[in-house]
């Protein structure tokens, strides 16, 4: 391991006098890049405070080299006390360190630094953390999920600046493909103990499993020892009980044992409550528009969702996604254009502003709307205790009120309000946030399993990959453009055009070159020009014809693979085998028909001088 920077050992802690770690580990080297992994409410972010001298502990060792430099960036940060955005970051530096890139960062972030922090949002006060715990350089980074609230420019930027930057990371978040790119130690926080492997977030829920795996045999050869001790005491003890009193106490010791070990907590239960499928198409748009105070938000869009359909939406911060939702659901009228909505449709929408919550209401009422104590799924009653421990909820927390609850909880709650009401249309609005991975992961098999029609709006890649149909992604000036697969298909292909157009660009000073060499330009005297095609040319056009229809019906075969929709579910990495070998393929015919065309006007402009 490297020269080490930050050490915890034995870390305890309890609040209210429920133990939340007990005996938590972690060391960090220099150039470490460590993910801490865990549910909601396992301490993650209590044992990074911890690390950054935020919260003491009950017991336990903290060890900070003294020449080392810790920044800390928290989920929620805290600006009260600052003028201006500048302020707050440079507050964040030593009083001989360089204010430069601090604001370099802010600039890059699309702020000034004179923004009054009451009045930015939420992505925006993110980008001022993240200046302000960038701005030092520090030895040993602090990060506690900083892709909240931020978009995709901002997360590849923030993830690309963190590959350069040569001091040791500690990371927390819930976005998997921020984590693989970037961890290379993963430490589990389970049940407030840590396990470390020495391997980035790819290893690590195989890992995890194996553990889990082990725990559950040494407790099963726990219960039959307990098992076998108890038949020994009914079979005559106290005939022996003088030469046995050890063998007693052992089987004491280990019922105590038995009692005193920490379960792995529940998993959260998902179950969608379908109403009657819709209509086969869901909405569609021709030549939409929808523009505010002069600027483009939606250009000439042309768009169809079917039944069954899982469309993603993807842009920066400010491209119009909710707009268009609003336009794709009736909810907004649009400028010009128009948008058809198919029938029978039942839409549940999921806010990520949390904004249906009202902070005074009690878990209780949020999912009953206040009336008793029953919730309704599926036309059944449940009593809201019982349905609450789907999504992890413990009974005392019927009466707690919204406004103590965290992120992860009260994203959960969303969820557990949203999945009560039928729904064969889901509108999810960043449903990724503050939610664990393993919520995640239950999150995805839900939406596999829906078969009504999904429209989500999310800056998770990975959730992106594994959960949508098909991408639609803002290009700037209001123009929409769809692309087949996940996310990362949507990057293959876009590549593959900008490759094509890159071939064509480069294909046209060749051209005018060779015409002008045929022509003799440049020359006193000019030739005159050719009076046929050349060899290679007739060769061209001959075979051209067959290449195009043979990539056509590729592109057609290619084409109603990824349309069926269990394909990425069942196999992930042919799915995209198949997106990046269509996009190569409508690159080759775009260059085919192109190269055609040319050879068929010189060959009729040739025959008609003939």
């Amino acid at each position: 391991m490297a020269f080490e920077l930050l050490r915890l050992d034995d870390i305890r802690l309890s609040f209210g006098g429920t133990p939340l770690l007990t005996g938590a580990n972690l060391s960090v080297g220099g150039g470490d890049r460590i993910c801490l992994v865990g549910r909601n409410g396992s301490g993650k972010s209590t044992l990074l405070k911890i690390a950054a001298g935020l919260v003491e502990p009950d017991s336990g060792e903290v060890f900070r080299h003294p020449g080392a430099r810790i920044s800390y960036l928290p989920q929620e940060p805290d600006m009260g006390g600052h003028a201006t955005v500048l302020d707050y970051v440079l507050d964040g530096l030593g009083p001989t360190e360089d204010s430069g890139a601090g604001r370099a960062i802010l600039g890059v972030f699309g702020l000034s630094g004179d923004e009054d922090p009451a009045s930015l949002s939420g992505g925006e006060a993110r980008r001022a953390a993240i200046a302000r715990a960038l701005a030092a350089d520090p030895d040993v980074l602090l990060i506690d999920e900083p892709t909240n609230h931020l978009d995709l420019p901002a997360i590849e930027w923030l993830e690309a600046e963190l590959k350069s930057r040569r001091g040791a990371i500690v990371m927390i978040s819930h976005d998997r493909q921020f984590l693989e790119q970037l961890s290379r130690i993963t430490v589990w926080l389970d049940r407030g103990r840590t396990h470390r492997l020495e391997r980035g977030f790819q290893a690590f829920e195989a890992w995890r499993d194996e553990l889990i795996e082990i725990e559950e045999a040494e407790r099963h050869k726990l219960d039959r020892k307990i098992e076998r001790e108890q038949q020994w005491m009914h079979g005559g003890v106290t005939a022996r009980r003088k030469r046995n009193v050890r063998r007693v106490a052992n089987l004491h010791a280990l019922r105590s044992d038995r009692r005193e070990q920490r379960h792995q907590p529940g998993s959260v239960r998902m179950e969608s409550v379908e109403a009657n499928a819709s209509g086969k198409l869901v909405a569609e748009a021709k030549g939409v528009s929808k523009a505010f105070d002069g600027r483009p938000i939606v250009t000439d869009l042309d768009l169809r969702i079917m039944r069954g359909d899982r469309l993603g939406i993807v842009g920066p911060n400010g491209a119009g996604k909710t707009t268009l939702i609003s336009l794709l659901t009736g909810a907004l009228s649009p400028d010009s254009g128009s948008i058809r909505l198919g029938t029978g449709l039942e839409m549940v929408t999921l806010d990520q502003r949390r904004e249906a919550l009202n902070p005074e209401w009690t878990v209780a009422e949020a999912l009953t709307g206040g009336r008793g104590d029953q919730v309704i799924i599926a036309g059944r009653a449940r009593h809201v205790a019982s349905y609450m421990k789907d999504f992890l909820f413990q009974p005392e927390q019927t009466r707690s009120p919204l406004k103590v609850l965290s992120g992860g909880e009260r994203g959960r709650l969303m969820l557990a309000r949203a999945l009560a009401k039928p729904s064969n249309l889901l509108v999810l609005d960043e449903p990724t946030n503050d939610l664990d991975l393993e919520t995640l992961d239950l999150l995805e098999e839900l939406l596999a399993d829906y078969q009504g029609t999904v429209l989500l709006v999310s800056h998770d890649r990975s959730f992106l990959d594994r959960v949508v149909t098909s991408v639609l992604a803002a290009e700037g000036d209001g123009t929409w453009t769809e692309y087949a697969g996940g996310y990362a298909d949507m990057l293959a292909q876009r590549r593959g055009r900008e490759l094509a157009r890159t071939d064509r660009e480069r294909a046209k000073p060749a051209a005018k070159s060779e015409a002008a060499a045929e022509s003799g330009s440049g020359s006193a005297t000019p030739t005159a020009p050719p009076r046929k095609l050349s060899f290679k040319d007739k060769h061209a056009l001959e075979t051209l014809p067959g290449r195009i229809a043979g990539l056509e019906s590729e592109i057609a075969a290619l084409g109603a693979k990824l349309a069926d929709p269990e394909l990425f579910r069942k196999d992930a990495k042919a799915f995209s085998t198949t997106s990046a070998r269509l996009a190569t393929a409508e690159a080759e015919l775009a260059e085919a028909e192109e190269q055609w065309l040319t050879l068929e006007l010189r060959r009729e402009e040739l025959e008609g001088k003939a």
